[in-house]
């Protein structure tokens, strides 16, 4: 629940015996039938799944139930990648930023922070794979660490072209749907009677890459986990997947409605 309605932890008390305007996630709490712990125990509790590393255990747990229960399939798998904004502020004790967070440029902007990489079920949108490296790592670094060893394709976008070339990666029998860098596929709009089949091409990759941004939605708009709470990646690892295991209890919900 703490993860999923992203207060301070100092600010659950406040939030339930607020009288006025209400958001949707303060009045949940005003429901509640129980007591809600004070900040300083929901604080012991963060540091518990830190020190033993809980947060990934859970990701797997919930993944490995997903497995067993026929939900996340392992036919092929989608890879993408998020900036999250770290605070780039100096102003505390230390008068320096995180040193494990970095700058990366995004097209024409600056970001500061980490990177979540995932790698998606094609089928389910369910995330199989998560690693947390600070936001100026290449896509390409990571995309081993997003397979689970048993897809027989991979979709991904144009950051991940080259991605059969890598030494680790040549040996694997997987068919790779590369999307076209964002130049060459203007220039293929240039004639498009001449190059629809390869414009179409380019349109279906999109379509079914398109649920790897399902997860990424789910922690930034309904959890809202939009920027890093915590110094250092080991943390911010260890809440990502806590949020991504929830997200996929989300992401189920979802499918059982459709």
């Amino acid at each position: 629940m703490e993860q999923q309605l992203s207060f301070a932890d100092s600010e659950y008390r406040h939030k339930r015996h607020r009288t006025r305007t209400r958001t949707r996630k303060e009045k949940f709490l005003a429901r509640m039938d129980k007591p809600i712990p004070d900040h300083t125990t929901i604080m012991n509790f963060h540091h518990l799944l830190e020190k033993h590393n809980l947060g990934r255990q859970i990701f797997d747990d919930v993944n490995q139930w997903l497995a067993d229960a026929g939900v996340l399939l392992k036919e092929g798998t989608l890879m993408d990648a998020t900036i999250i904004e770290a605070p780039s502020s100096t102003k505390n004790k230390t008068g320096e930023r995180d040193p494990e967070m970095h700058q990366t440029k995004k097209g024409n902007q600056w970001h500061f922070g980490l990177k979540a990489h995932i790698g998606v079920d094609a089928r389910t949108g369910l995330t199989h794979s998560l690693t947390t490296t600070a936001a100026n790592e290449h896509d390409l670094n990571q995309a081993d660490k997003l397979l689970h060893g048993e897809e027989t394709f991979v979709f991904a976008d144009a950051g991940y072209r080259g991605i059969e070339k890598r030494e680790n990666l040549q040996d694997k029998k997987i068919d790779w749907y590369i999307a076209e860098r964002p130049g060459k596929v203007r220039v293929l709009k240039e004639r498009p009677r001449i190059n629809t089949v390869l414009i179409n091409t380019e349109y279906l990759k999109a379509s079914i890459r398109a649920k790897v941004e399902h997860p990424f939605r789910i922690i930034k708009c309904q959890f809202g986990f939009i920027k890093a709470r915590y110094r250092g990646l080991m943390k911010n690892d260890n809440k990502l997947s806590v949020m991504f295991a929830l997200a996929n209890i989300v992401r189920v919900g979802q499918l059982l409605k459709s």
